[in-house]
Order: C-alpha cells, then sequence, then structure tokens
C-alpha cells in the first residue's frame, strides 16, 4: 500500500534529483530532508509539501505544490545557489515523476527566489513547484 502524497512524492523527488547528472556535478549527493549539522554546502534540501485534495467521482486525487531548496558555499554568492535552482528546474519541471501509488499528470516550475542566507553564511534559493498526482 502506497503512503500519503506527501510521503511518496518526497521519496521520488529525491531519487529523481540523486540520478541527475547536473545536480551530482553541483552538489554530488547532499540531497537531504533534513540536512545533518555541521552540513557541507552546497546542499539541496526538500523543502515544504502542500497537498490539496481534488475531490470527483473518479478516485482521490491531489494537487500538490512543493519547494526544493538550494544552498551555496561562503563566499560563491548568488551565482551558485542560482546555477543549483537552474538545474532543479532542469530536471523537475515536466518530469514524470515515479511517485509510488499515484500517476503524475503534470509537474510544473510555478517560481524561484535567490537571497542571501539570513545568517550571512551564503545564498540560498526556493524552487517551487505544483504536481498533480491521480491516485
Amino acid at each position: 500500500m502506497a503512503d500519503s502524497y506527501a510521503i511518496e512524492l518526497q521519496v521520488a523527488l529525491v531519487a529523481l534529483l540523486e540520478a541527475d547528472a547536473g545536480i551530482a556535478a553541483l552538489v554530488s549527493e547532499r540531497i537531504y530532508d533534513e540536512p545533518p549539522q555541521p552540513v557541507m554546502r552546497p546542499y539541496i534540501k526538500i523543502g515544504d509539501i502542500e497537498p490539496r485534495p481534488v475531490r470527483s467521482s473518479c478516485g482521490k486525487a491531489a494537487n500538490v505544490v512543493f519547494g526544493i531548496e538550494a544552498y551555496s558555499r561562503p563566499n560563491s554568492g548568488r551565482i551558485e545557489a542560482t546555477r543549483c535552482a537552474e538545474a532543479v528546474v532542469s530536471a523537475l519541471d515536466g518530469a514524470a515523476l515515479d511517485v509510488v501509488g499515484y500517476r503524475t499528470v503534470y509537474c510544473r516550475w510555478l517560481t524561484q527566489t535567490v537571497e542571501s542566507d539570513g545568517d550571512g553564511v551564503g545564498y540560498s534559493a526556493i524552487i517551487v513547484f505544483e504536481t498533480l498526482l491521480d491516485g
């Protein structure tokens, strides 16, 4: 039996991001749900996952908005965080996510921001996507 939309989506996202050569060239294997402390930068973290049920007589479905976060090294500036964000968009925009128990109708990039970390260590990018999962 499949887990919830959010759990199965997270598993699929990590698998797809880990398998992408462009992302591996930037962050190696540093893709986390919750990064270890201390963490080596740059890295990618799964951000917020917000499932919203889609009610129909055909079964269960969910529109899910989710974020992927990318963190740059100190002194690497906005460029490294932006490159990570662009690699994430390239990997996920239009991707057919392999979400156990659900069919991905679409996965699309909505927006991104790149800004200085509040602690002044580096830059962070938040990339937001939307997907429709049909169960």
